[in-house]
């Protein structure tokens, strides 16, 4: 693929991880396609507090055009802004005017510029079109160049291919290796087990199994909660809950206890494996990384030397009581190293690059 491509993305945000879980997989892939030479300009609304609760200032390696939340056009106006781009990026999940969007975007579709649907969260994408068969959304995936997600292997692959996409193909997350490393512990985030992520319908059941159970189960250890929503949780005495963690503290969060839990939500589980974004961050950052059970997490982790896989709450209070430091530090190393080998977010942007390559016009414009 040509290098130096202007790349238009419109996403939820790039600069805020406020009730924003893509905030870390947006930027590893913006900064990795920005270091292999391409110019990316990032379109987000003001919604949701998020530029309130900003983590970060606008980056060095992507430009940041925040629109008006509020009317449809300040939404349109962003689309016409990147008319010139040569690749243009409609997230899901925006938040804000998405279905405009979706559409909006294919009118800049043209032979010069590929147009491209990336679905950060599948499986309630795919969830939402099978229940409602007047989804706007529909008709419109076999007009998409091509559609990225977040993961999902084949049954996301064979859903969105069955709803007529022309090319489906997961981009997993991956580790960042220059946010996300080993730092000191800090005492703000002791504890034996640590949670991370915010509260949503259908992650609340599988947090009560995996993270309060084995709580309860363990009255005689501390257990710490971070994310957004759980203020008003009923709680185990023994789990101190810390609020909304910024990205800036992720790192110390990992770090400082025993283990870092990971718990997918309900609706990942039935669309194939999809490795959220905590499983790069935690075990990139050194720690001892215990999980529920996902299809495929051998091509990330190695079960019992590079992850603890849990298939139950009960199960999870068994490997965390059995568990000492010293096996918690040598899994956390091991995790490191395999994702700093095999899994960055520098592999996943030459993985689009090659991607886009086969689509790319080249300059007399005839697809390469």
């Amino acid at each position: 693929m040509p290098a130096g491509l202007n790349i238009a993305f419109f996403g939820s945000s790039l600069v805020s991880a406020y009730w924003n879980g893509a905030a870390t997989y947006y930027r590893g892939i913006v900064r990795a396609l920005h270091n292999r030479g391409h110019r990316v300009t990032f379109y987000e609304p003001n919604a949701y507090g998020r530029q309130e609760h900003r983590d970060m200032p606008d980056p060095e390696w992507a430009r940041v055009v925040v629109y008006a939340g509020d009317t449809e056009g300040a939404a349109l106006e962003a689309v016409e802004q990147a008319r010139q781009a040569d690749l243009v990026v409609k997230a899901s999940g925006i938040g804000i005017f998405d279905m405009l969007l979706e559409a909006a975007v294919l009118e800049l579709q043209r032979p010069e510029t590929l147009v491209v649907f990336w679905d950060v969260d599948a499986p309630a994408t795919l969830d939402r079109m099978e229940q409602d068969f007047s989804d706007p959304f529909r008709p419109l995936i076999p007009r998409y160049d091509l559609v990225l997600t977040y993961g999902g292997g084949e049954p996301v692959v064979r859903a969105y291919e069955a709803f007529g996409a022309r090319r489906c193909v997961p981009v997993y997350n991956a580790l960042d290796p220059s946010t996300h490393y080993t730092v000191p512990p800090d005492p703000r985030f002791a504890g034996d087990l640590a949670f991370l992520g915010n509260r949503l319908p259908d992650r609340e059941a599988r947090v009560e199994e995996f993270f309060l159970a084995a709580a309860a189960a363990l009255p005689e250890r501390s257990f710490v909660l971070g994310g957004s929503g759980w203020g008003n949780k009923q709680l185990p005495s023994n789990v101190r809950y810390v609020g909304h963690v910024y990205t800036r503290d992720h790192n110390a969060f990992n770090c400082t206890p025993t283990a870092v839990l990971n718990v997918n939500r309900e609706s990942m589980a039935r669309y194939g494996f999809s490795p959220p974004t905590r499983v790069f961050e935690a075990a990139g950052a050194g720690a001892c990384l215990i999980t529920d059970h996902w299809e495929g997490i051998e091509l990330f982790l190695e079960p019992d030397r590079e992850v603890v896989v849990a298939e139950s709450g009960t199960e999870v209070a068994s490997r965390l009581g059995a568990l000492t430091a010293s096996q918690a530090r040598q899994i956390g190393t091991a995790a490191q190293r395999r994702l700093q080998a095999e899994h960055t977010y520098d592999h996943r942007a030459a993985q689009v690059e090659a991607l886009l390559g086969a689509l790319r016009p080249t300059p007399g414009g005839v697809a390469a």
